[in-house]
């Protein structure tokens, strides 16, 4: 991937050995492998609904369960959106979104503020959605939001299948964030904040 606004990050533990780019000008093309369907699915609507190029290659202790390969590519993917945002300067800042998938519904609203916080409204049905722990799903928003130095609200507003609604919080995170950091031209490279930084 290539251009200005593209972010990297690696991380290798005992746990875990994953690698994150970013390109935040990218075409929606998503190269994502973490041995967790689910969790690539989820992560493809970042890319595809955001317009955000995203690789991810991420090697866990699956056979422990799923749990430190999705916190860490979370940290990962917060990471790598910090990083391509640089100084912030010229980003819209602010994005939200309403999603539905058949009959669940989600809000996405998002912050590029320069902190880290989520307020999350997430209920499930069951204890999985694929092989993925729905407990995970409120986890990795979190991560992503503090790594990425975002202050990130989610809630689903209507649905019965955790599918569905996990689906539509990534869809409504994709189309948040694309909204979000995207660059206004009427601001001529200034970062859009009183404080004159973010």
């Amino acid at each position: 991937m290539a251009g200005e606004r593209v972010g990297k990050e690696e991380r290798e533990t005992k746990e875990t050995k994953v690698y994150v780019e970013v390109d935040l000008d990218g075409s929606g093309q998503a190269s994502i492998a973490t041995g967790v369907g689910m969790l690539d699915h989820l992560l493809e609507q970042i890319a595809r609904h955001g317009r955000i190029d995203i690789t991810i290659k991420a090697d866990g202790d699956l056979q422990i369960d799923p749990h430190h390969t999705a916190e860490d590519v979370a940290i990962c993917l917060g990471r790598a959106l910090r990083k391509a945002l640089g100084k912030k300067a010229g980003i819209v800042r602010f994005g939200h979104a309403v999603v539905p998938l058949d009959e669940a519904l989600a809000l996405v609203a998002v912050d590029v503020s320069g902190r880290g916080f989520a307020a999350l409204d997430l209920t499930w049905t069951g204890e999985r959605v694929g092989e993925l722990p729905t407990e995970l799903i409120g986890h990795m928003l979190w991560s992503i939001a503090t790594e990425g130095e975002l202050t990130l609200h989610a809630r689903v507003l209507a649905g019965a299948s955790d599918h569905h609604k996990a689906e539509a919080v990534f869809k409504a995170l994709a189309r948040a964030l694309g909204a979000a950091t995207r660059l206004d031209p009427r601001l001529a490279g200034e970062v859009p904040s009183t404080k004159g930084q973010l």
